[in-house]
Parts: structure tokens; sequence; C-alpha cells
């Protein structure tokens, strides 16, 4: 596959695992301060796919369930969090046929990665202080935990291994 074409079809992937996450994400149940959603699943499942540029369907994605449900003011907070999830997760999967251990530590680091970004946002004076945002922290552990029990076992499917080997072989 020459290399534009393989850059296009990456390109491909990436828009529609940003519908994914975004759908993902609207699968969610309401908390105190938020919901809890599926989301995080998909942000692993394309790091695992796209690598780094997971970035943007994980930003993407993730913006645009914020803005459906009503919490613009998470817009920025959500794309920086979300899309250093999908990068660094993606980083970390890029070796070849990472074992199951690697994807538990690189999930529990992307979940690190979402549930210290949103505490520390909402922790600010002008969100919900310090005492409120540590009221999330159970509830994002949770989101965090889901997405990674939803992501091991998708990410041994045969056909999904075979996607990101073809974008692996064109790196």
């Amino acid at each position: 596959m020459s290399n534009n074409s393989s850059k296009l079809k990456k390109l491909a992937y990436a828009g529609v695992l940003a519908a994914f996450v975004f759908i993902a994400t609207q699968i969610r149940v309401p908390t105190a301060i938020g919901y809890i959603n599926l989301g995080d699943g998909v942000i692993l499942i394309s790091s695992f796919v796209l690598g780094p540029i997971a970035f943007f369907p994980a930003a993407i994605g993730s913006v645009l369930s914020d803005i459906l449900a009503g919490y613009g003011q998470y817009v920025i907070p959500t794309f920086l969090i979300k899309g250093t999830m999908g990068y660094v997760a993606g980083v970390i999967l890029r070796k070849a046929s990472p074992s199951i251990v690697r994807k538990l530590i690189t999930g529990i680091i992307a979940e690190i990665i979402m549930i210290a970004g949103y505490f520390a946002f909402e922790s600010l004076p002008f969100m919900y202080g310090v005492v409120a945002a540590a009221g999330s922290l159970l509830f994002n552990a949770i989101q965090g935990v889901a997405a990674i029990v939803i992501f091991i076992p998708v990410s041994l499917i045969p056909a999904l291994n075979k996607v990101r080997g073809s974008f692996a072989q064109n790196e």
C-alpha cells in the first residue's frame, strides 16, 4: 500500500473511531458532578489500533460528547485530557504485539491521566473546588476500570489485530 493510501486509511479509521468514542461516551450513568461513560474503553482501543494519532479521535469524540451533553466548560480540558490519554496509550502500545500486562499497565496509566486531569480541573476555584472534585475521584476510577475491562478483551479480537498490523507495517 502506498504511503499516501496508508495515511488516508489511517485518517478514515481515526474519523470512525472518533465517532465510536462519541457514541460510547453517550452511554452514561449520571453522578453528582457529571457522568460515568464507556468512551475511555474506545479511546484505549483507538490507541491500540492507531498508535499516538489516537490523540485526535480521543479528543474530538469526547469533546463532541461534552458539547452535546451541555458541558461546554469542559471542552478545553476534555480535549487535552482525553487527547493526552490517547497519545500516551498509543505511544506505549506501539510495540508489536503488546502483552496483556503491557495493555493493563497502559490502561492504568491512561486512566490515571484522566482521573488526575479532571481532578485538577474540577479543583480550580472557578469550578467545584478540591472537596467537591474529590467526590468525583471514585466515579472516575470506576469509569477507568470499566474502560480497561472493555479494552483488554477487545484488543484480542483477530480482526482488530489485523487492522492494527496493517498500520504498523506502513509506519
